[in-house]
């Protein structure tokens, strides 16, 4: 009897899973396999904080699969000689797959094709991390699409999206032995535990991520075009990295929002979010050079001024703007910011900093949890202006009024940086200007229980102007 494997990748889920489905239409035992190669991904392997989220959801898979009667086989080497191997051990004539759309692993997936099937091995794979593949997408003169509103215009007047899968009840099972290793040899957690608040934060793995998308449709999604701005609030789902994970499709969220709430203002706002994320894909599947290079080439000539001392300040959320520190020190300990202040905090390194968007989008890819290599590339680009439908070049975030107007209070500032938490609005926004007897009640010493500001806003915005206005003719 031949044997089917399914190779899973960001797909750790079994309900609205096409490989379980096509390998039960196939009537022969399965076999699970999860390959640890992060050389075969280039510079954009899993990050830090990526991996910690990777091992526990790892965790939640293989327990599920044991409730099936499956076990995870687990390997560790080059993803081409793990398969063939299996294969033999197994007897397995199939490999099936789910597709992803990096650009290196979109040539390694090729190539794994091509030499399985020299093998005699047959594959097969599946869309299940999109909406609409991005080769399914053009605009009317048969080209990509570089703007969202039209994108998600196109995307919205096409065929609403299948009906997810159900998860199996029962499957056929492989009984012979397949060497594996534990997730623990995969040494994907951090050796100095930095992650010790991840877990009142985070529930890995398919379960908690059902339970978040339920509270989310019972709390938050009905109200999120009003709250979604204000980082006190829980006016987000915080999905993201169950999305990126596989751990939910987008069309089972798609279909649970429709079902649940059907299509008024704060659900149809909710489903508008993941078509960004759609429209992240289909930039980085047609424009692959972007997660590096500007989408506008004439911003290789931008005139960054790289400032190793101020992005560490930035890394550390020590800029002297409690807004934007607030932010960086969330991101270094949940593993996660808020969206509204992701804009404000990579407005500032490039705008106000005049850092290169790649520095950014290189920490943001190392700390977050759902650290996405076509989302993390398309709001880096479109932070700066170089990428495609992009904020404008004159569009610079003032941090203090950005925190008077989404945290007026400054509950979300005094969260996250202690040192300013005896402040009152106006002062907890912009401590600098507090008068010096404000300070001494507070507790507050400039320059050394809190920093000052690293740069002037409006000395930095003049001279962002000043750089961008060097490519001005072709913004």
């Amino acid at each position: 009897m031949k044997a089917t494997i399914i190779w899973f990748r960001r797909d750790l889920r079994l309900e609205d899973q096409p490989l379980l489905h096509a390998a039960l239409d196939k009537g022969n035992p399965i076999i699970p396999v999860f390959i640890w190669a992060p050389e075969e991904e280039g510079k954009w392997a899993p990050g830090a904080a990526s991996r910690w989220w990777l091992h526990h959801s790892l965790k939640s898979l293989q327990q599920d699969l044991a409730q099936l009667g499956l076990s995870l086989i687990i390997r560790r080497q080059p993803t081409l000689n793990a398969l063939i191997d299996i294969a033999k051990q197994a007897n397995a004539d199939l490999v099936l797959w789910n597709r992803c759309y990096e650009p290196q692993i979109m040539q390694r997936d090729a190539f794994v094709k091509a030499e399985l099937q020299k093998q005699g091995i047959h594959t097969q794979n599946f869309n299940s991390s999109l909406l609409f593949e991005p080769w399914t997408i053009f605009n009317k003169k048969d080209k990509p699409f570089q703007v969202f509103t039209p994108f998600w215009k196109h995307c919205c007047g096409l065929k609403v999206p299948e009906t997810p899968l159900l998860k199996p009840i029962k499957v056929w099972e492989y009984s012979g032995q397949i060497e594996t290793l534990s997730i623990e040899k995969l040494e994907l957690l951090p050796k100095i535990p930095w992650d010790i608040e991840f877990e009142e934060y985070w529930r890995p793995g398919e379960q908690g991520a059902q339970a978040h998308l339920q509270r989310s449709l019972q709390q938050v999604i009905e109200s999120y075009s009003q709250n979604r701005d204000y980082p006190e609030r829980r006016g987000t789902t915080e999905l993201s990295p169950h999305l990126h994970f596989g751990e939910l499709s987008p069309r089972f969220i798609w279909h649970a929002i429709r079902q649940t709430l059907g299509a008024g203002e704060g659900a149809t706002s909710y489903v508008r979010q993941l078509g960004w994320r759609e429209f992240a894909y289909h930039l980085l599947y047609h424009f692959p050079q972007t997660p590096e290079e500007p989408l506008r080439g004439h911003f290789t000539a931008f005139p960054w001024k790289m400032n190793t001392a101020f992005l560490q300040a930035w890394q550390k959320g020590q800029t002297g703007y409690p807004l934007v520190d607030a932010g960086m020190r969330q991101l270094w300990r949940t593993g996660w910011m808020h969206n509204r202040v992701r804009l404000i905090v990579s407005s500032f390194l490039v705008k106000h900093l005049l850092i290169p968007w790649q520095e950014g989008a290189k920490w943001f890819w190392d700390t977050l949890v759902d650290a996405d290599l076509a989302n993390n590339t398309m709001g880096w680009q479109w932070i700066a202006g170089c990428g495609a439908d992009a904020a404008p070049y004159f569009r610079i975030f003032n941090p203090v009024a950005q925190s008077e107007k989404f945290d007026e209070k400054g509950e979300y500032i005094k969260k996250w940086v202690p040192e300013v938490r005896a402040l009152s609005h106006p002062w907890v926004h912009q401590p600098w200007e507090a008068p010096e007897e404000v300070l001494k009640q507070a507790g507050i010493t400039l320059g050394v229980t809190y920093p000052y500001p690293l740069v002037d806003h409006t000395q930095a915005r003049m001279q962002a102007l000043a750089a961008y206005a060097t490519l001005k003719q072709n913004v």
